[in-house]
């Protein structure tokens, strides 16, 4: 019993200790289980970019991808959390779908203007209050290589203005002030010859155009009767004075009616009592309304200026017929209207002609161009060089054939007296002066057999030569040519400064320097002008095409 007991007891303890061991398995399994569904449902947040090396001034894409549930509120950094890189651009958050949840993907656009070695720091994303934490990053910034045994050095080039925008040209403000002032003028001068037409009217002619100005006059619509009564009877009464009593302006209305019948019994005025009682009682309605505060109805002011045509067309017929000296002023009146219309019509002539100018050259300029009028009409210096005969001469040894506007004189040109020695001969052809709106020189030179000539070096010493020439700011570029001859050379050009002795400024110009190593010598044509002289650069376009080296072995 006691050894059956004890297998017994064994067989328990070792069932116990298996069942526990199988316990424990799955309790772990369920564990692993429980865990593996925890993490999916726990956010996921990564981050990579897109290239660990860039050249200064470049861009890397950093992008941050989180995996979400939909209920979920994620925040994504922002603002200078990337120093020591710079954020160019941080893109709007893309959104997919993977299953159940959200995939959110971030990206920036980061960039560095010094090279070296960066860290990009460990980006905080917030999710529901949680903060995830990104990988910091390297990354590397190096500089660009520039080979300056391949690239060739330049002159820095000056300043210069940009470019404005549209703007009116400045001849055009000329062209409406000229048409102004004329306007003005015009409009002047006709208003002081209508004066002074209406100022020498004839009594009749004066007394009719008051009365009709008073027509069109808006007085009785404002019931301005006093004024009415007293422009009508101005009108009047300037006429009698004019014509019948010179003391009718500053007479009473009973001394003007006095003098009026006085004259008309003495046979010297043929006037109808009628009328005399008419006119008695229009001044005397104005003496009211002026002097009485009387206001008569507008009928009542309408029938008496209708009356008042009558009677100065009544007082008309009844003067009597002038005598011989009247007649006489009448002639000299007649003699200085007719003076005063033909220095009228001259006027208007010269008027319309000023207009027809003012418009023949706005149209002009409109079609061809203000600086084309300008330079056509007023003269420009190398628009009559380009216009002008041009001339075809061989010049110096080994000769140089160019056709040029005018004949290149001789000059003399310094040499040092070890360049002499290596030298035959050499000669200088020119036109104008470094300050002239042109300049052109031609050199040729021939050196000794033992000589060896380099183009290259001669062209590199070009930027010295202008400036001991006074010559600043110097811009050169060069490019091979090949004349109409099939002589090869180089040909330097750009943009140089020139100071003008007198006035101190800096003049702008363009050159071209043609070098050519033919026949055992050298020869050079320098051509010098402003900048933006259209003329003078088709001048110079000439010129160099023109140019021909004669083959002294032929």
């Amino acid at each position: 019993m006691k050894k059956g007991s004890s297998y017994f007891n064994k067989r328990t303890i070792l069932q116990q200790i298996n069942g526990k061991r199988r316990c424990s398995g799955i309790f772990s399994f369920f564990l692993f289980l429980f865990s593996l569904l925890a993490s999916a449902q726990q956010p996921q947040v990564s981050a990579e970019i897109d290239s660990t090396s860039i050249k200064i001034g470049e861009q890397i894409i950093y992008s941050i991808s989180v995996e979400a549930d939909s209920t979920n509120l994620v925040v994504f950094p922002e603002g200078e959390t990337f120093s020591p890189l710079e954020v160019v651009e941080s893109m709007t958050a893309d959104t997919s779908r993977i299953e159940n949840r959200f995939l959110l993907l971030k990206e920036y656009s980061l960039t560095q203007f010094d090279s070296g070695t960066y860290t990009i720091p460990q980006q905080s994303v917030i999710i529901n209050d949680r903060e995830y934490l990104t990988d910091s990053m390297l990354v590397e910034v190096s500089t660009v290589v520039v080979d300056t045994t391949k690239q060739k050095m330049y002159p820095i080039k000056p300043s210069v203005e940009a470019p404005s925008g549209f703007s009116i040209p400045a001849w055009i403000w000329w062209v409406l002030a000229i048409i102004a002032i004329l306007a003005l003028l015009f409009y002047f001068l006709r208003k002081k010859r209508k004066a002074e037409k209406e100022k020498e009217l004839p009594p009749y002619e004066q007394a009719m155009l008051e009365l009709n100005r008073l027509d069109e006059s808006n007085l009785l619509e404002q019931r301005e009767v006093k004024e009415y009564y007293s422009q009508l009877t101005f009108s009047v009464r300037k006429y009698l004075d004019r014509k019948v009593y010179d003391r009718a302006l500053e007479s009473t209305t009973s001394e003007l009616i006095a003098y009026l019948e006085m004259q008309r019994d003495s046979g010297n005025l043929k006037l109808d009592k009628k009328t005399i009682n008419n006119l008695q009682l229009i001044l005397q309605r104005a003496d009211l309304a002026k002097f009485a505060n009387s206001r008569p109805d507008v009928i009542t002011a309408k029938a008496d200026r209708s009356k008042v045509k009558h009677i100065v067309n009544d007082v008309k017929t009844s003067i009597p017929a002038p005598s011989e000296q009247e007649l006489m002023q009448d002639e000299a009146y007649r003699q200085q209207k007719l003076k005063q219309r033909r220095n009228k019509r001259i006027i208007i002539g010269v008027v319309i002609g000023a207009f027809a100018l003012v418009i023949a050259v706005t149209a002009l300029v409109a079609t061809k161009g203000y600086t084309y009028v300008k330079d056509t009409y007023l003269g420009h210096p190398t628009k009559e060089l380009l216009e002008g005969d041009w001339i075809r001469s061989e010049y110096g040894y080994p000769p140089v054939a160019v056709t040029t506007p005018q004949v290149l004189k001789r000059g003399e040109i310094d040499l040092p007296d070890e360049a002499k020695q290596m030298l035959i001969g050499s000669e200088t052809f020119l036109y104008g002066s470094l300050i002239s709106n042109f300049y052109t020189v031609v050199t040729t030179m021939q050196f000794n057999e033992q000589v060896e000539f380099n183009l290259e070096t001669a062209v590199d010493g070009i930027y010295a030569y202008l400036e001991n020439q006074g010559a600043k700011n110097i811009i050169m570029k060069r490019e091979e040519i090949t004349t109409i001859n099939g002589a090869k050379g180089i040909r330097a050009f750009g943009t140089l400064e020139i100071e003008n002795p007198v006035t101190g400024e800096l003049t702008l110009n363009e050159y071209e320097i043609l070098n050519f190593a033919e026949n055992q010598g050298y020869q050079q044509i320098t051509i010098i002008f402003n900048e933006d002289d259209v003329y003078a650069e088709e001048i110079a376009q000439r010129i160099t095409d023109s140019v021909e080296l004669k083959n002294l072995n032929n």
